[in-house]
């Protein structure tokens, strides 16, 4: 027999922590832009593989960084607390995840 009441708890459990990991990973990308780092990476060249951000298209956000940094009203103690906060949300983020391996794999919590 299936027992229902569980299964609703594990669905709502499942449902709140993904909208929590999913809610302070993008409140940590909110504050790394705020704090004047946005996370734009130069693009990679390989063999063969395809360049997902084009030389062009990544000249063209730099410049788009660069401007809105200037425009930026924020302090410098500001934008490092800006900083700080935002790579706390993503240490937070993969603290979640790991605790949630760590229930799922029963051979990480045998005595």
């Amino acid at each position: 027999m299936i027992d229902w009441a569980a299964f609703l708890v594990v669905a709502g459990v499942s449902v709140l922590a993904a909208s929590v990991i999913v809610s302070l990973y993008s409140l940590g990308l909110r504050l790394l832009t705020t704090a004047g780092k946005p996370p734009v990476g130069e693009p990679l060249e390989f063999t063969g593989a395809i360049t997902v951000v084009t030389p062009a298209r990544a000249a063209k956000e730099a410049k788009r960084a660069r401007k809105a940094a200037k425009a930026n009203p924020l302090s410098p103690a500001q934008k490092r607390m800006s900083l700080v906060a935002a790579y706390a949300c993503f240490v937070l983020c993969g603290v979640a995840v790991l605790y949630g391996v760590y229930l799922i794999v029963p051979a990480l919590h045998r005595g």
